[in-house]
Formats: structure tokens, C-alpha cells, sequence
């Protein structure tokens, strides 16, 4: 949740102006770890996340997913060097999915003789 700029001065002020850190927090309900956060802070405006940088490299793991159609999601990891949840998310954002072959393990059974 992203608190307005007007609460944020709000309660920067009243903190530098001799006000507690502990009574702001009932008076304006914030937290106290929020107003710490904000008091170290010289601008207060909420900051945008952008696309953080990733540890794999996408262009190769498209790469990897048409030479090697038949790969595990742990043995893509292992050859990356990330989780296999790295992966799987990567792999659904670039709209892979897996491929699902239609053939079924039978179990041979043994007679009793």
C-alpha cells in the first residue's frame, strides 16, 4: 500500500517538529519501521519498481528450449545457474509451455507361475 505524499509530510514533520515516534504512529497509523524508513529519506515519493535485473538470460533460454524441447525445468536450472522457479516464471512470461506427449508408461507385470 502506497501512502499519499501529504501523510508522508504529515508525519515527517511531526516527528522533527519534538513529536514520538511512538504516538505519531497511533496518530497517523503507520508503522514505526515505516516512519523510521521515511525520516532517512531526503525525497518521499514513492519509488517506482521497474523490471529488475535477472541472473538469466531470456534470448538464451529460448534458445535452449527449441535445441532441447524435452529438457527438465531442474536440468534447464542446473545448466543457468538459477532456481527452477526462475525458469518456470521466465517460461510463462515468454508464453512456453511445455510439451505434453501423449504416451503411457505401462508397468510390466510379472506372472505367478
Amino acid at each position: 500500500m502506497s501512502y499519499s505524499i501529504d501523510l508522508r509530510k504529515r508525519v515527517v514533520d511531526y516527528v522533527e517538529n519534538g513529536g514520538r515516534i511512538a504516538q505519531a504512529t497511533g496518530l497517523f497509523q503507520v508503522v514505526v519501521a515505516t516512519i523510521y524508513r521515511w525520516l532517512g529519506r531526503t525525497d518521499l515519493r514513492a519509488t517506482k519498481v521497474k523490471r529488475r535485473k535477472r541472473k538469466l538470460d531470456w534470448k538464451a533460454l529460448e534458445n535452449d528450449v527449441k535445441e532441447n524441447p524435452d529438457a527438465r525445468l531442474i536440468d534447464r536450472a542446473k545448466k543457468f545457474g538459477v532456481r527452477p522457479s526462475a525458469i518456470s516464471y521466465a517460461l510463462k512470461e515468454m508464453k512456453i509451455t511445455r510439451k505434453k506427449n501423449n504416451f503411457v508408461i505401462r508397468k510390466e507385470t510379472e506372472k505367478k507361475e
